[in-house]
């Protein structure tokens, strides 16, 4: 059964032999199909000696491969009229392509031999390297990710996944080699670690059993798994500041560590955080920072759980003579959601937006995937996108509020300013 733009999804879910997980979702938006593969293969699963290795790895393992050369790639998806992107976040190494239908024999064979047995080859390595370095340094000239990476550091601490870079340093980049990603992708690389999600026009049957033929000979095993080290929970007020001189703005990241996806207070979370800077053009935070007092670039918050606790994030961008002005209007408003909670009026109007906004999620190929991938993941079931609404309509007043009382305490915020003309805040 295909769907269209209204209906609800439809997902086809089989386990290859080998333990790939596969789920199929055929739609009639178009003659396309979306191809995603995501691996547990993050930044979690690095050495820690070797931070940024899973960001050269996605790098590099689409520039050769046992019976492909880099240029033999490069002209196959040339031909075809497909990007490949690979990408990286704490947890997983993510493939994804869209190709026309009749190209999908073609693009899924492609996947699999480049997720599968990638060769790293010696002069890709160091091509990609030199580039990885450079992606850093343009980083640690960027206030933006600069206050990003040091609120991360002062959250979770340095030696946490959570708080190291995910590209790593420039020293730690110049030490990575060839080996060393061969051994990453030889220990994280295997069926039982890989989701592969198709959505578009194809028959499930036919997509299953191009996808065996394609995944089903692949034969490895992972190196065990591993946990996402507990946090420590600061109750005390941290800041850095971060001289950048010459830089036109500076950027305040300004924020928490709150729960994980799996918490049982998710969605009370997911409201409370659109309340307070997501909602309309930004919530409190820029209703009041932006609009009423006209002193930031822009003002938002973001909520971000995985399988750790994640942390929510305020971020605003201000004329360095509003920095303490800034921070203290952030401090306002967490404060006063913290104590006094939503209002109903605030409470009904999010949570009408957020399940109106739940089938612009499913509107493309591509965001389907996504939401496959995700549900996945976390084990959210194939009916998730039906139960969604449901769960969002159970919030109450007392649910948000409990979720705000629980983390808004601007005297437990951790505080990372970078900018011009920064002075200590003691």
């Amino acid at each position: 059964m295909s769907v269209g733009l209204t209906s609800g999804l439809t997902p086809v879910r089989h386990v290859l032999r080998n333990g790939v997980v596969v789920t199929v979702q055929q739609t009639a938006f178009s003659p396309a199909v979306t191809i995603s593969l995501v691996v547990r293969a993050g930044s979690l699963y690095e050495p820690e000696q070797l931070p940024g290795l899973a960001y050269l790895c996605a790098r590099v393992i689409d520039r050769g491969t046992e019976d492909r050369s880099a240029e033999a790639i490069a002209e196959l998806l040339d031909d075809h009229g497909v990007t490949m992107k690979v990408s990286t976040n704490r947890h997983a190494m993510m493939f994804s392509c869209t190709c026309l239908s009749e190209d999908f024999p073609d693009m899924i064979a492609l996947v699999a031999d480049v997720a599968c047995a990638p060769v790293f080859p010696e002069d890709e390595v160091a091509k990609r390297r030199d580039e990885m370095l450079s992606v850093i340094r343009q980083d640690l000239d960027n206030p933006g990710i600069r206050a990003g990476e040091t609120l991360q550091a002062l959250l979770y601490g340095e030696a946490h996944p959570y708080g190291r870079p995910a590209k790593g340093t420039i020293e730690s980049a110049q030490r990575l080699t060839r080996r060393d990603l061969q051994e990453f992708h030889g220990q994280r690389f295997s069926p039982e670690s890989t989701s592969l999600v198709v959505v578009g026009d194809v028959d499930p049957g036919e997509a299953f059993e191009r996808i065996d033929r394609a995944f089903g000979g692949w034969d490895a095993s992972t190196v065990g798994d591993r946990k996402v080290p507990p946090v420590a929970i600061d109750v005390v007020r941290r800041r850095v500041d971060l001289p950048m001189p010459g830089k036109p703005q500076s950027d305040i990241a300004y924020g928490f560590v709150t729960i994980n996806r799996l918490h049982p207070a998710y969605y009370a979370y997911w409201v409370m955080n659109n309340i307070l800077g997501q909602f309309g053009l930004g919530g409190r935070l820029a209703e009041n920072i932006r609009e009423r007092q006209g002193m930031a670039y822009y003002a938002f918050s973001a909520f971000d759980p995985s399988l750790g606790p994640g942390p929510l994030v305020i971020r605003a961008g201000v004329d360095p003579n509003n920095v303490e002005r800034a921070i203290g209007a952030i401090d306002v408003e967490v404060r006063a959601l913290g104590q006094d909670g939503p209002t109903d009026r605030e409470l009904q109007e999010t949570r009408q937006f957020l399940i109106g906004s739940i089938p612009r999620m499913l509107e493309t190929n591509q965001s389907i995937a996504t939401f496959l991938q995700t549900s996945e993941f976390f084990g959210l079931g194939l009916d998730y996108d039906r139960q969604l609404p449901h769960l969002l309509e159970g919030v109450t007043l007392a649910d948000v509020a409990e979720a705000a009382s629980a983390v808004l305490h601007p005297e437990r915020a951790a505080i990372a300013v970078a900018g011009p003309s920064v002075t200590s805040a003691g």
